[in-house]
């Protein structure tokens, strides 16, 4: 689907994604100078998952970061290389899966990703590789569909209602017509970060601004996200311990027994 639409993709938010350099946060592009969730990134390894074009690597890169881009499309990547040529900057760009990142254990400072490979892989798989390649004390950031969004979705209008339009008791995979997303409630996601060795510092639901328009979203969908939250923004922190989680699914991404698939 990416190698597909990246081009239409590009065209169409180029300009709300090169907001702030790039360094800016969710649908809504809240910029990192603000929500300060990363930090000091000067000196640090820094991972971006699902890096598609690379706005947020070029801009860390340009901020003193060591960074590397991954990401599991090949058209995407180009894109970032092209991108990367454009704004003179040179990081190392990965083809790979979020859910068996090709790196070694405590390898990075921080994993961060705005709506990439955290939306479209499985969490029970992909959390743990972030926390095995986390440093202790290391940071992964991540924005992605609040799970309000994904009960009152339409997704066959790709439109949000008022009415709730599946379970939340088992939210995991969601599949349409054209992609699969995944999400969990809220607390089988905390759940997992515990398990994981990860704990919350900090969530973001930011509501929708009334002055700022984006590409992400109809004027009818941005008017009911400043009502209810549409996404969601993680900081989370690796615990400081010496134990690394272990890479099974089975032992540390199981799903609870009341999950189930729909």
């Amino acid at each position: 689907m990416w190698d597909r639409t990246a081009a239409a993709y590009e065209r169409r938010h180029a300009a709300v994604l090169r907001r702030d350099g790039g360094a800016a946060w969710g649908t809504f592009r809240i910029s990192e100078r603000r929500l300060r969730l990363l930090g000091n990134v000067r000196g640090k390894d820094v991972l971006e998952l699902g890096c598609g074009s690379a706005g947020w690597s070029i801009a860390l890169t340009h901020a003193g970061a060591r960074v590397v881009g991954l990401d599991f499309s090949p058209v995407r990547l180009a894109q970032a290389s092209a991108r990367m040529r454009a704004t003179r900057v040179r990081f190392p760009l990965v083809v790979a899966r979020a859910e068996a990142i090709p790196f070694p254990d405590a390898r990075f400072d921080i994993v961060l990703s705005d709506f990439g490979a955290t939306t479209f892989t499985d969490p029970y798989r992909t959390v743990p590789e972030v926390a095995r390649v986390l440093r202790a004390g290391g940071l992964f950031v991540f924005a992605h569909s609040s799970p309000l969004r994904s009960l009152t979705q339409d997704a066959r209008n790709d439109r949000q209602t008022r009415r709730l339009m599946r379970d939340y008791f088992g939210l995991h995979e969601l599949r349409d017509r054209y992609s699969v997303e995944f999400q969990l409630p809220y607390g089988e996601w905390i759940r997992l970060f515990a398990r994981c060795g990860l704990s919350v510092l900090s969530l973001i639901e930011p509501a929708a601004p009334r002055t700022r328009r984006t590409t992400y979203f109809t004027a009818r969908d941005q008017e009911w996200a400043r009502h209810w939250p549409v996404e969601s923004i993680w900081q989370l922190r690796r615990s400081q311990d010496s134990q690394r989680p272990h890479r099974s699914r089975q032992s540390v991404g199981r799903r609870p027994a009341t999950a189930r698939r729909r």
